[in-house]
Order: structure tokens, then sequence, then C-alpha cells
């Protein structure tokens, strides 16, 4: 069960504390008072100001997950811009990243064990600095804290929309062995975990405790082809009034010519409708089997879930130096391996009439488009060609992956000490540490296209239907790998006393100093940033140093009053200084009733990727060429049909006269216990996040300069609807640039219900529930003085994986549990939403297809985009999850999730998800496209 704020529960399995139950107000024993995510000075209560939800081991175990990705996702506060291991696509592909209030991975910041995290080194869009949260040991989890609020004058920046704190073991004594296994009804995903956990000694009696524990997960890839028989992971849209995009079929969007399951050659003059322009290189395919769409080919390598090993293990040491102070040493290896596979794509097929050449990014140099193919065409004269003129070559290249393939390795290690005490009143807590994540990627199925069109020409030709020689392989899809590198040092001390004894309560104090460096190595690929083998990738090489002193001061000036302020100065090597206040109340009106209510300043600071040496190539959405297809008919005589309803690629620029990123929130919240054993927040946040760093690409008045191709020979729409061979006026768009810059603001508003019940019913048993509800009021983007509301919209879809954002979001849990048993039923809900997207002017249903998500299933219709798609219907899962103790040591559970089988909704205005031929939100509803999931596991401890 998810639980908010400190309940006694919380504090009863994290810190075996007397937590004012009512048979423990009966002992003598002093209450035992905590430091909550968002404070620094410790308390008793289990009410904050501050709306913080709280997680511990045993409600993520009753999720029925086996995750910390899969239980974050969940969160109710959990919006648009988070990053799920389903979007294929992502620049940081295999991570997760979460996004509370619907700001983005970049303003969430999330700490392990109170402490900073080194991010990943492959940045969300290329820019969103963020910690893989995949990555995490399910089994090493203590609890996990969720600060919904602003908390930059505590921790300094990042902490715009909260903090996600995720607590690991601090000690352990015993064993613990931990048995997992699950599968999926329909297919795919079939995973496994085990997980040890020993420890020796008592802290108390004993004055020290060691302990280590180590988990290893499997999980099979889903592919897209174990679901490809659903709407929405088919890309035939025929009886939905679009077109069949199932690769090999010829159509109206690609012309009736596309690579098909047998190469061809085509010869232009005869017309795409002549038979006698097609010479057909494998006799399991001709003309008449070719238009009929049956030489087609099956995705088998895109992933809705990709294959994935983690390996983590973690120890410590705490040791008790005497009766004030204790020192704890923690040492851990979180290791994941997971392949990523876009699907079948053109960089995978033969091109036909010309090949335009790579986009260069080398480190320290400008764009450059090299090798460039002008002709591809097989001249009449190669073996190959039997039609007696220069002809166009179809068909996927043989013995290479038909997809676009990174697997793709991350290891994070991470050294901690914490050291605290007391000394002259003060309590004392200093921590020092070292995080690295390192990345390593191998990538294959790119091709290297002048040694292609150089192989096909010589007088041995390139075999298309394979049987080609090793060296021939090695040199057109070379095999070659990456390594990228993320570190943080770190290292801060604070102190807090009383001060004195006020009226209703002390007056405490809380000061203390940090210190981090954050370094960032990730060089591109070399035959990508070269152009050689593809497009040049994603790079950044960049440091940041902070120091930081910041201060919180409590006073209970009356009784049932609770004040606090804090702030924080922040010294950045890379843009200057900021200074972030905050201040807090909580008062008890009436036994039953209690009101809070925060107020921060915050900030985020510009990383490397945004004023260091970094580059990128991106695209987000689809346009029509303004020359070459100005009005988007692809029909239109003169209108290169290539260019209509396309996507085009920019070119990322950093800014190093960037500023930070600066926010105010407050939230004010009720606090409500009408009943024994019923407890109700309900709280109001209003964040306003200012002078964002965006890219121009993205922005109302953004006029782009394209950098284009060399015109060449192409297919040009001729009259009554044929296709004739032309050199247009222009060449084909290559990119364009588009900076950073600080423009704009975000305001995101809602209001957020926590209700948690317990009945217990003697005999029968006890029975609780907990819901938690988040319902968004506005989310609302400026540009230009242009201001734009798009909650329950798609927008903002230039973010992450084009999320979607919808207005409420929902959690149930019910229980029931009687002696050794255990049961609970978590529902997880997201509203319904728009396709559209007025933030990039997309307010009419006709367009959400092709404007917000680049698809083009529609191209037949001039990618008009039929009514029943414009809105995203809601989506519910239900999971079951029952455990049963055996014995003393023995514990069997069984969970089902998405027990209904719930199919995700069909949404045409995302490109976060698997490729073209799915159509499902992967962040939203991924649960939909796992399906039914039966799991079964053990656990043994003595």
């Amino acid at each position: 069960m998810l639980r908010k704020t400190i309940l006694v529960r919380s504090l009863t399995v994290a810190f075996g504390a007397a937590a004012a139950l009512p048979a423990m107000a009966q002992q003598a024993e002093p209450i035992q008072k905590v430091v909550v995510t968002g404070s620094l000075i410790s308390r008793a209560d289990k009410e904050t100001p501050s709306p913080v939800q709280v997680l511990t081991a045993d409600d993520i175990a009753k999720t029925g997950y086996t995750s910390v990705a899969e239980v974050l996702s969940n969160l109710s506060a959990n919006g648009q811009g988070a990053l799920g291991t389903g979007f294929s696509g992502a620049f940081a592909a295999g991570a997760a990243g979460v996004s509370l209030r619907g700001l983005s991975v970049g303003l969430t910041l999330v700490l392990i064990d109170g402490h900073r995290m080194a991010p990943y080194p492959l940045s969300d869009d290329a820019q969103r600095q963020f910690v893989d949260v995949s990555s995490i040991p399910f089994d090493a989890v203590e609890r996990i804290e969720v600060l919904k609020d602003g908390a930059s004058a505590m921790y300094g920046s990042d902490a715009v929309a909260g903090v996600v704190n995720i607590i690991l073991k601090k000690k352990f004594n015993g064993f613990n062995l931990n048995a997992d296994a699950g599968n999926s009804q329909h297919g795919g995903g079939k995973n496994y975990k085990i997980a040890a956990t020993g420890g020796y000694g008592d802290l108390e009696n004993d004055g020290y405790n060691a302990f280590i524990s180590a988990e290893y997960r499997h999980a099979d890839a889903i592919k897209l082809s174990q679901r490809d028989s659903e709407d929405w992971a088919s890309g035939d849209w025929t009886r939905r009034g679009g077109l069949n995009l199932t690769r090999g079929v010829p159509n109206a969007g690609n012309s009736f010519l596309t690579a098909a399951s047998s190469p061809f050659l085509y010869n232009p003059a005869g017309g795409v409708n002549n038979a006698s322009s097609y010479q057909f290189l494998d006799p399991s395919c001709n003309f008449v089997k070719y238009r009929a769409g049956q030489c087609t080919i099956r995705d088998e390598v895109s992933n809705l879930q990709p294959e994935s090993d983690k390996f983590n293990v973690i120890a410590g040491f705490t040791k008790k130096l005497n009766e004030d102070w204790t020192l704890a040493l923690k040492a851990s290896m979180f290791k994941r391996q997971s392949t990523n596979s876009r699907g079948l794509t053109a960089g995978n097929a033969f091109s036909p009439i010309t090949f335009a050449g790579y986009t260069a990014l080398v480190p320290g140099q400008t764009p450059a488009i090299v090798n460039r193919v002008p002709s591809t065409l097989l001249a009449a004269n190669n073996p190959l060609n039997q039609l007696g003129v220069p002809a166009r070559l179809y068909g996927y290249i043989p013995g290479v992956p038909t997809a676009n393939q990174q697997d793709n390795s991350s290891t994070a290690t991470r050294f901690a000490a914490d050291l605290n005490g007391s000394w002259m009143g003060w309590d004392i807590a200093a921590a020092a540490g070292f995080a690295k994540v390192k990345t390593e990627t191998e990538y294959n199925g790119y091709i290297n296209r002048t040694a292609l069109y150089s192989a096909l020409n010589r007088a041995t030709p390139f075999n298309p239907l394979g049987g080609n020689s090793a060296a021939d392989m090695a040199a057109i899809a070379p095999t070659f790998s990456n390594e990228a590198e993320s570190k943080l040092t770190y290292a801060d001390i604070h102190g807090s006393r009383e001060l004195m004894q006020l009226a209703g309560g002390p007056l405490a104090l809380a000061a203390g100093v940090s210190w981090y460096k954050k370094e960032l190595n990730a060089p591109p690929p070399d035959l990508l940033a070269q152009g050689v083998a593809g497009n040049g990738s994603a790079y950044v090489f960049g440091e940041e140093t902070n120091t930081a002193a910041f201060a919180e001061l409590s006073a209970m000036p009356i009784r049932d009053l609770e004040l606090s302020a804090s702030a924080r100065y922040d010294h950045y090597d890379t843009y200057g200084n900021s200074f972030t206040p905050g201040a807090k109340f909580k008062w008890k009106a009436h036994p039953m009733a209690t009101l809070r209510g925060t107020f921060a300043k915050g900030f985020r600071a510009p990383n490397a990727a945004e004023v260091g040496n970094a580059s990128s190539t991106f695209s987000f959405h689809a346009i029509n060429d303004p020359i070459l297809c100005a009005n988007g008919d692809r029909t239109t005589p003169g209108n290169v049909p290539a260019g209509c309803g396309f996507t085009p690629a920019f070119v990322q620029i950093t800014n190093p006269d960037l500023e930070p990123e600066k926010s105010k929130s407050f939230t004010l919240g009720l606090i409500v216990e009408p009943l024994k054993n019923l407890t109700a927040t309900i709280d109001y946040y209003n964040i306003k996040v200012k002078n964002q760093i965006n890219t121009e690409s993205g922005l109302p008045d953004y006029v782009p300069s394209y950098v284009r191709n060399p015109a060449v020979p192409t297919d040009v729409a001729g009259p009554n609807g044929t296709l004739i061979t032309a050199t247009p006026s222009v060449g084909s768009i290559a990119y364009a640039t588009s900076s950073y810059v600080n423009s704009g603001s975000t305001q995101s508003r809602g209001v957020e219900l926590d209700l948690a019940y317990r009945f217990r019913a003697g005999d029968i048993g006890n029975f609780r529930a907990q819901l938690t509800f988040n319902h968004m009021i506005s989310y609302k983007l400026e540009q230009l003085g242009d201001e734009y509301e798009l909650a329950g919209t798609h927008g903002p879809s230039v973010v992450s994986g084009n999320t979607g954002n919808p207005k409420n979001r929902a959690q149930l849990t019910l229980g029931y549990e009687k002696g050794p048993l255990n049961f609970t039923t978590t529902l997880n809900w997201v509203s319904s939403f728009s396709a559209l997207d007025p933030s990039i002017g997309v307010n009419d249903c006709a367009d959400v297809a092709i404007g917000v998500g680049g698809r083009t299933y529609f191209a037949n219709n001039n990618n008009i985009t039929p009514p029943e798609y414009c809105k995203i219907r809601s989506f519910m899962s239900t999971d079951l999850n029952a455990t049963y103790k055996l014995s003393k040591n023995l514990t069997l559970r069984a969970s089902i999730l998405n027990a209904f089988d719930r199919a995700p909704p069909i949404d045409v205005a995302t490109y976060g998800n698997a490729g073209n031929l799915t159509s499902y939100n992967a962040t939203l509803h991924q649960a939909g496209a796992v399906g039914r999931f039966f799991s079964i596991g053990a656990s043994y401890a003595f």
C-alpha cells in the first residue's frame, strides 16, 4: 500500500521506533524523532508542512512489481515528460526517469540516501540530466520518500517540482533469500529475479553491523511481432481509413514503391503500374504479389519492452564509535544491460535513386553533409540489371540487422561515508562520496553507403540476395562501440540543535555547507561523428562545481502552530550564484483538522549539454517542405512526394550565455482525521518555472534556416497522379540548426487528495484502503507573450517521449489481511486526454497524427486524421497480489498484473513508443502493451 507522509507503520518499519500508537504511548520510552526529506531538523509527528509520500519496502512488495522504475511510474504525481523503457527511440533508451507535476525529469531531483547521484550519461532529449531509476536494486530499498514540493532551499538545483529520495538498507541482521518468476499471457516479457541479503552484528550490543545484498533480474524482450494482431500494434490502417504501413506494402504514402521481401529493380520510365518496369531478383515475389501486398516483411525486431539483465550488489558497514558518534560506510554497484531496437527502417534498405549523405557532427567542428552518393542507380551493364536501362534497386540490405540496434550496458558505482553524532549540543551529520555511471554501447545495423554502392558497382557486384563475403559485410555494416561516463564527487556537513523553548515548543536551527563536482564525458561514436555509417550522434563534454551554504529555522511560537524558514546560497563556476529561500507552516486548528502550506523559490542550473561542448540531432514532428510540397498534397504536379509529411532533422547548438531556470511554488493543504483510522489530506500546488531553457525549434516564432542537399533527379508528381523523374529546383532538407535559449514559462497547478482508512473486523480480519488522486487544474505554457493551456492535451509534445498531459491520475489500493494471509488489489487509472497540442499550433483534430505524432497513417487522405482519434481514452490496470506466511521463515507470494487484460488505448499523436507500426503511449499505458502478467515468488528468512 502506498502511503503519504510518515505514517505510523512507516516509522515503525523504517526506524523501529515508538510512533504514537496507543499501545506504545503507554510505554515510558522516549519519542523517536526522525529527519524527513525536505528538512534538516528532526521531528516526531507524522505529518509535515510539505506533502510527502512514503513507500515502505512492504508497500513496494505488495504492488506485485519487481523493479523500482515500475513502482515509480504509477505515482499519481508522475506526469508529462516521464521517461519509460518502452520508448525505444529515446536518447536515453533503456533508462527510466520520474517527472513530478509533469515538469520533466530535469526538474525532479532524485537522491539516494539523501545525497545526489551521478546522472545518467545519456541525457533525456540529449538535454535534461536525470538519475536512471531502472537500475536501482529492488530488494535493497528500505523506503522511498517522495517530496511533492519545491526544495531548492534545501537541495539546490533541480529540486523544482519535488524530490524522490530512495533510501537503501542501512543495516541488516540475519539472512534473507527472495526468488520471483513471471510471464505474460500473450508472450514475451518472461522474467525472473533472485536476491539475497545477509548481515551480522547488532549495533547496540556489538557496536557494529555489516551486511551485503545482491540481486539479479532478467527480463525477456516483448517483441512487436508478439502483439501485432492488436489494433494498437498493427501497421495496417486500411479498415480505419488509412494506409497499410506494414513493411513491403506499396501504397499512396510511398508512391507504390517500397522495399519488400524480395529485392527488385525498377525502371521509372515505364511507370509503377507497368509489370515490365520491374525485375524481381527472388522468385518468391512478383509484380502481382507485390501490388497485392503479399511480399511483406514482418517486424520481428522492434521491442515494446527491451530485453534486460540487471545485477546489483550493495554492501554496508556501520560502526558505533562511541555513545555519540556512528560511522556508516556503503559501497554499491548497479549494472543494467538492455537491447534497444527501433525496428525496420529506411536506414537498412537500399537507396533507390540517390543518397544525400550523412550529417557529420564532429566535436568542435561545424556540421557537414558528407559521403554523398549522387546516383545509386544500377547501370544498364551491371550484371544484376536485366532491364536494359539504368534502374533503381529496392529492398533490404541482406546480412544486416533489420534495425538500428544498440546493446546498452550501464554500470553505476557509488561509495558513500556518513558520520553522525552529537557535539556541544549540536546533532552533526557529515557525508562524503563518489559516484560514477558508465555506459558502454555496441552499435549494429548502421550502413556505410559509400562502401555499399562501391560494392554494388564493381565487376563482381555485391549480391542483394545475400551470401556476400565477411569482408564486404564488415565494410558495409560495421559493428562499433562507444563509452560515456558521468561522475559526481560530493561532501557536505550540517548540524541542528534546539536553541530555546517557546510557548508552543522548541525553536530549532540547522545549518550546513556542501560541495559537489559533476563531470560528463560522453563522446560520439567515431563512425557516426564522421558521418561514415550514420548521422552524427549526441555528444557532451563538460563539468561544473557547486559550493553552497544553507540554513533552516523551525519554531513553534504558540501551541499547535509550526513555522519554518530556510534559505540556500549556491555558487556555480559555470554561470554564477543563486539564492533560494523557502517558508512553511502547519497549524492544528482543531483536533481533527490541520492546515499546512509552503512557499519556495527554486532553480535549475544550465548543464553541460546546454552550455558545454555538446551537440545532437533530433526530430519531433512532421512538416511539408515549404518549397517541394508547399500545399501538402503529394499528387499536385511539380510537388516532390518525399517532401510531403516528412520529419525534418535539427542539429542542436549549445549556448554559453544561458541563465538558470527559476521557479516559485507554493502549496496549501488540509489534513483531516474525522474518524479513528481515517485520514484525508488534500493539497493544492502551484509551480511556475520561468526563464526556461528551450530549443529554438520548439518556439512559435522559430523560422528555420534549412541546409539542403544538392538537387538531384528524384520522383516528382506528374499529371493525373503519375510520377516522373525530374530534378527539382532545390534539394531535400538535410537539417536546420536550433540553439538553446532562455524563453517563456510553464505553470502547473493542481490538487492532490490522499485518503487512507483502516478497519479492524475482529476475527474476520483487517481491511485497509488508500486512494491517491491527482487533478491537474491547469498547465500553462507561455512563449513570446502567447499562452497555451495544455492540461488535458498532448502538449508539450516536443518534450521527452511526447507523453501527453492527462488531467487526472489515481491509484487505489485495497487490502485485506488475516493471520498469515495478505491480499492487495491496486488500481492504476489515467484519465482520457486530447490529442491536440496548441503549443505547436495543432488545434484541429484533423492534424494530430501528422502534426503532433509525426505519423503518416492517413497520408492517403492528405494526412487528415479521422475525428475518433482526437481523444485518447482513459486506461486502468488492476493488479492483484497475495502473500502467505507459510512458516516463521518462509513466505509465498503470487501476483497478476493487469488482471483484466486491458489493452492500451490508441494514441496516434505520440512518437514515444516502438515506431510507427505502434500507436499506443508507452509511458502512460505500458501495462496494456504487456497485457496480463503472472508471477510467483518466495522469501526465506532466518
